[in-house]
């Protein structure tokens, strides 16, 4: 089947059918079960990725170089400041001459109107795959272990399930639209019912709704928006509650929402065997309590792991048989 993913870009989910995402997620449980076996698995030996990150990164940059190692590749890290690109190098220019040297370019970009254009425009002047580790519109490989994860709790068959994504309070930093625009864009094309939960003037972008609602419409899900944190939490199977920034809208203000934060209480509104979930970092005390991220429900830490796996499995795909 790999011959579907050659040399194809992976900048979002809603690019792929559902029967191909059905086929990186049954490589990703396969990698799971041979990286738990200590099996090894060279099946991109001697490729070359190239990282470009211009912005931090835990999860992303090391599933991705660790993932590459473990299927006989290896990744560089390119930091901007590092590259031609601080002296005005075009991005036409960066993009032909990296794909001289190597096999794809993997790239996080997460300003706001700007990381999604850099990446298509990078992958515009590219003769290589170019997959995107996060940008200001979309992050696939987090939605994509997402998905892993739910499924690994409740089954492939995910129709009627209740899944709960709220804003939540935090401090450090406003974070991307990208994450929950990906699980709505995604859940749903699986039967899976999202109520979208946040404080006015915290919406997604209107056309990333409309897509939503369409995906919705054709698989049989529904999607519900609230300005009620609690309404993400009753009855849910997940709850998902992270935060992020707002459309430069004036009534996105986040000190004014404090209360947002995912506690015990709003838990028990919750089924009895729900999982909550994160794409980490997570800001504990903030947008979570220690009781909750710590607690019986909690399974980021699954969720980061099947990292590693599902961004093997589209590397696989994507750089194999060239």
């Amino acid at each position: 089947m790999s011959y579907l993913f050659r040399r194809r870009d992976f900048i979002t989910v809603q690019d792929f059918e559902k029967e191909e995402i059905d086929i990186i997620l049954d490589l990703a449980r396969e990698l799971k079960i041979k990286f738990a076996h200590d099996e090894p698995t060279p099946w991109l030996l001697y490729k070359t990725l190239f990282m470009l990150f211009f912005d931090a990164s835990t999860r992303t940059r090391n599933s991705i170089e660790a993932g590459m190692t473990q299927l006989g590749g290896h990744a560089h890290f390119l930091a901007p400041e590092t590259l031609q690109l601080s002296h005005g190098e075009t991005v036409a220019d960066t993009a032909k001459v990296l794909t001289r040297y190597g096999h794809a370019i993997a790239i996080r970009a997460c300003e706001f109107q700007k990381g999604n254009n850099y990446i298509h425009a990078i992958a515009e002047a590219a003769d290589v795959p170019v997959l995107s580790l996060q940008d200001d519109v979309y992050h696939p490989m987090q939605v994509l272990a997402d998905l892993m994860t739910i499924q690994e709790r409740f089954g492939k068959d995910l129709r009627d399930l209740k899944v709960g994504v709220s804003w939540a309070y935090a401090d450090t930093h406003l974070k991307p639209l990208s994450v929950p625009q990906s699980q709505i864009l995604l859940f749903p094309r699986y039967g899976i019912d999202v109520t979208l939960a946040y404080p006015q003037g915290f919406d997604l972008m209107p056309e990333i709704m409309d897509k939503a609602q369409e995906n919705a419409t054709r698989y049989g899900a529904k999607i519900k928006v609230s300005h009620s944190m609690e309404d993400a939490f009753v009855d849910a199977d997940v709850v998902i509650a992270k935060n992020w920034g707002g459309l430069l809208s004036a009534e996105a203000k986040p000190d004014r929402h404090t209360d947002w934060i995912c506690d015990e209480e709003k838990m028990r509104l919750t089924k009895p065997r729900s999982i909550y979930m994160h794409a980490l970092p997570a800001d504990r005390g903030k947008e979570v309590t220690n009781g909750v991220i710590d607690g019986e429900h909690s399974v980021v830490y699954d969720e980061a792991a099947n990292r590693l796996h599902t961004a093997k499995a589209v590397m696989a795909l994507t750089l194999g048989g060239r």
